[in-house]
């Protein structure tokens, strides 16, 4: 196959018109005027970037597919140029802190998912002893809330647990992620409004939370990974430090202000901050790690309580790519593809002879408020014109969105993490 005559954004390069030579599933050559022996993509006028990895995303299957599922997410991924995820292990149920948990979402991953995938184990009080057959099957690494998590079958760890299994997380040579709130300094909401839920949940608390688990990972010698940090503040600590960490699109978006217009649709965890705060983060974003959705929906009932009672997640996973590529921001090749596959030892993240052949192309002109396709489309983005449209999807040379559609089978295959040690 022969990708022809696209703005190819290479890894470390400037973008070049090129054609992208795929073989059997990988990437064989980039170059002018490649002689072609089989298919032909027109890809003039396009530009042709990695496919994005979306590393934080809640699909929630096996037990809770209502909330959203393996088919429709991943759907919703390709649709967005994302050809593979990096999924959590809470919300689905039973959540992935053992073994037979990861056996059976890898079951329902395989059964539905058309793109690639990984799998974060869970770190939670009581499984120290099932981390090491999590690290066997191939998670990228052990996810923890240092504050409740808002859903009782993954509960919180204290700093006792959270060192032991940042130490155990060190001797297998993975990574942990955490949850970054303090619980000593969220505060009980005075009332049900949103001003109310954001006054709960103060920037100290995640800035608490990141002080600490820096600590316990410079005293037990983990990889600290730190995830959807919501102020510059916070990922400031980070960069002191040898954690890395990750941001959102809607923490760097939107503001408080836009739950007057959202509502619960917006509500999220850490809260999203003022216009200050988030023009500060994108000053940062040369810090940080990658960027990812944490796409994490629910059924619309409940979305639809008071702020107190409702759900705290967004969906977004569809629109991570083409938000960033909206903000104009440089680098959104290695923010959303390079970037994870590197800090997560991923075997994907670049168009280079030998990767495997990944692709989205995009046409930049166009601004296009895409239709979603995850279960419930209950995104603040909805409706939002973006600049960019997906116009086509590849995953292992495979199209899997074209225009609009959806037009392969389930492919997706499980991505472990390579040897050596977490970057």
């Amino acid at each position: 196959m022969i990708v022809r005559g696209g703005t190819v954004v290479l890894p470390g390069a400037m973008p070049v018109v090129a054609d992208v030579a795929i073989e059997d599933g990988v990437f064989a050559a980039i170059g002018p005027q490649l002689e072609a022996s089989g298919e032909e993509i027109d890809a003039r006028g396009l530009h042709v970037l990695p496919g994005a990895i979306d590393a934080h995303v809640h699909f929630n299957e096996p037990g809770r597919t209502g909330w959203e599922g393996w088919a429709t997410g991943t759907r919703a991924l390709a649709a967005g140029g994302a050809t593979a995820c990096v999924e959590m292990p809470l919300n689905a149920h039973p959540p992935t802190i053992d073994g037979p948990a990861f056996d059976a979402k890898v079951a329902a991953a395989r059964a539905s998912a058309v793109v690639d995938f990984a799998l974060w184990g869970g770190l939670v009080p009581g499984n120290l002893d099932r981390l090491e057959e999590l690290a066997e099957r191939g998670v990228v690494g052990f996810k923890a809330f240092m504050c409740d998590s808002g859903i009782a079958d993954f509960p919180a760890v204290d700093e006792d647990v959270l060192g032991a299994g940042m130490a155990r997380a060190a001797q297998l040579g993975l990574p942990v992620a955490v949850h970054a709130e303090d619980p000593a300094t969220l505060r009980t909401p005075t009332g049900t409004g949103w001003r109310d839920f954001v006054a709960s949940r103060p920037v100290e608390a995640e800035l608490r939370a990141i002080e600490t688990a820096i600590e316990l990972a410079r005293e037990t010698g983990c990889s600290l990974h730190v995830v959807h940090v919501s102020t510059a503040r916070g990922v400031d600590l980070v960069a002191q430090s040898d954690a890395t960490c990750e941001t959102c699109p809607h923490y760097l978006v939107l503001t408080e202000d836009d739950y007057e217009t959202f509502g619960t649709r917006a509500k999220c965890a850490p809260p999203l901050r003022s216009a200050a705060e988030r023009d500060a983060l994108r000053e940062r974003i040369g810090d940080l790690a990658f960027i990812a959705s944490d796409h994490s929906p629910c059924p619309p009932d409940m979305k639809a309580s008071d702020f107190t009672a409702a759900w705290g997640g967004i969906a977004g996973c569809q629109t991570l790519l083409p938000i960033l590529l909206d903000l104009g921001i440089d680098d959104v090749a290695k923010l959303t593809s390079r970037g994870p596959a590197e800090r997560l030892r991923l075997p994907k993240g670049g168009i280079a002879p030998g990767a495997d052949a990944d692709l989205v192309l995009v046409d930049l002109d166009a601004r296009h408020a895409p239709a979603l396709h995850d279960r419930h489309r209950l995104s603040p983005f909805a409706g939002r014109p973006l600049r960019g449209r997906v116009v086509r999807t590849l995953v292992r040379g495979t199209t899997v969105f074209h225009d609009g559609r959806i037009v392969a089978e389930p492919l997706g295959r499980l991505l472990t993490p390579t040897k050596g040690d977490p970057a």
